[in-house]
């Protein structure tokens, strides 16, 4: 195992990895045969990064064999685990560029925090390397765009980790949705109700011996290390992660965008929030709401961070309103009866050709035909896009009382019956006294869907993008 650190990372290769175009990898246009070897390097090696090894070690004629992690510390149990179940070890490095140089490297998984997962993808894609990528798959809008552009300009495959994207019977309530069989569907609600507890403060502190920082900030802006960051709370700080929407939400708007047919962006976007129930060091919301106007259909998120009760028995799920019902939990619930239905009978393409989410990526690596991909990264890219544009429009709100009405949502019912069961998760179900608190509400902001970016405000259109270090910078265009 050799852990390079960058004051051993050579000048040469570092003076290769700043233009990234590595060409003549053993994936660079080669149809791989059914006895080939893919090898898969795994970036990222904490928390998701366990299930992505479990992953492709369980796919036939697969070889994980690089490790990556700027800290040291993950890279043993990885070890071990690769070694128990293959009996070989792969060697471990800590910086993604030395994997990108290897001709014998086929693929790059990466189960690296949020900020890195575009430039990762457009880093790898330019070395010949496909590409399965975390969700969500990018940080920002704009860097998600360009990993997309940066796919298609090299031919490389690159799979989002959505998984429900290789489910039969999401697939099969897409057809639904599509036929009409219960009229128009008038609401895609989307729920992320997980339990997530106060991170506290922590003081700034030396980085550990055996952590490249630097490295793991990577495009992040400059700052000094804090306990809090490494490894799981970067969710709740904007520089590396995107709240709940962005981490476990945004399987669920997948789901949510993909029932709707033809969605991509929305027409406009409003979101509102807060972090109630407590006083930490995070910064993104833990009680959310987002409406994304689809026309027809309207998107609603809703993420709660403290105990609630499910919605029609669904907590991290999907529920579907129709205009002759609802369908929850794989039920067809008809208006105004409360017998549910077994869902009509339809017929659906078949998902997860391969084996699942990763045994599907590997089809498409072998056979260079895009379309196996269940979760390909352009649908990656607009479910990602869709809870950045629900983010910035919460990130620009201002504070507003509750139990007011309020002219920002118009004369919706939906969206005041989803503001008023806010209110009462808070005010009864968990002791949030809301007479002279305050929650943050968000402009309505116009989305120009083929341009991917706001009509109606320059501060929301600064926000689509950032200010990346230098040497870890993602290009304007490809």
């Amino acid at each position: 195992m050799r852990n390079l650190n960058r004051r051993q990372f050579t000048a040469s290769a570092l003076a290769t990895a700043a233009t990234i175009t590595i060409a003549g990898t053993k994936s660079s246009g080669k149809v791989l045969g059914a006895n080939d070897t893919v090898r898969v390097a795994v970036a990222g090696l904490n928390g998701r990064g366990g299930s992505h090894v479990d992953g492709f070690l369980g796919v036939k004629g697969v070889e994980i064999a690089c490790l990556i992690d700027p800290d040291t510390r993950t890279h043993g149990k990885r070890l071990k685990q690769i070694e128990a179940k293959s009996g070989k070890l792969p060697k471990a490095v800590q910086d993604v560029r030395e994997a990108l140089q290897d001709k014998n490297i086929d693929a790059i998984s990466i189960a690296t925090p949020n900020h890195w997962h575009s430039l990762m993808t457009i880093w790898a894609c330019q070395a010949g390397k496909d590409v399965y990528v975390e969700k969500p798959m990018s940080h920002n809008v704009h860097e998600g765009r360009i990993a997309v552009d940066t796919a298609r300009k090299y031919n490389r495959m690159v799979q989002h980790g959505t998984q429900s994207r290789a489910s039969d019977s999401w697939a099969k309530l897409a057809e639904i949705v599509q036929g009409g069989k219960y009229g128009k569907l008038l609401v895609s609600r989307a729920l992320c109700y997980k339990p997530r507890g106060s991170i506290g403060a922590k003081d700034n502190s030396a980085i550990p011996a055996d952590l490249d920082f630097n490295l793991w900030l990577g495009p992040a802006s400059n700052r000094p290390f804090n306990g809090n960051l490494v490894h799981y709370n970067w969710h709740w700080f904007w520089d590396f992660g995107n709240g709940d929407i962005g981490n476990q939400g945004v399987h669920q708007m997948d789901i949510a965008r993909w029932m709707i047919p033809g969605a991509t962006l929305p027409k406009s976007v409003l979101s509102l929030g807060g972090r109630f129930g407590y006083k930490d060091q995070g910064e993104t919301p833990n009680t959310q709401i987002s409406f994304l106007d689809y026309g027809s259909t309207m998107l609603v998120f809703e993420v709660r961070g403290l105990k609630t009760d499910a919605l029609r028995g669904e907590k991290v799920g999907n529920i579907l309103h129709f205009e002759e019902g609802t369908v929850a939990g794989g039920k067809f619930y008809p208006k105004g009866k409360n017998e549910s239905q077994p869902l009509v009978s339809v017929e659906a393409p078949k998902r997860g050709v391969g084996g699942g989410i990763f045994g599907n990526f590997i089809s498409a690596v072998r056979s260079r035909k895009r379309e196996l991909l269940d979760a390909e990264v352009l649908e990656g890219h607009y479910s990602s896009a869709c809870c950045h544009l629900a983010n910035i429009s919460y990130r620009l709100g201002k504070q507003v009382p509750f139990l007011q009405k309020s002219r920002a949502l118009g004369d919706d019912k939906d969206s005041y019956e989803t503001l008023a069961r806010m209110e009462e998760h808070l005010s009864e179900g968990n002791g949030v006294k809301l007479q002279g608190e305050q929650y943050r509400l968000g402009p309505k902001l116009l989305v120009d869907a083929a341009k991917e970016s706001f009509t109606n405000d320059k501060e929301a259109n600064a926000l689509l993008t950032r200010n990346y270090r230098e040497g870890f910078m993602v290009p304007e265009k490809v």
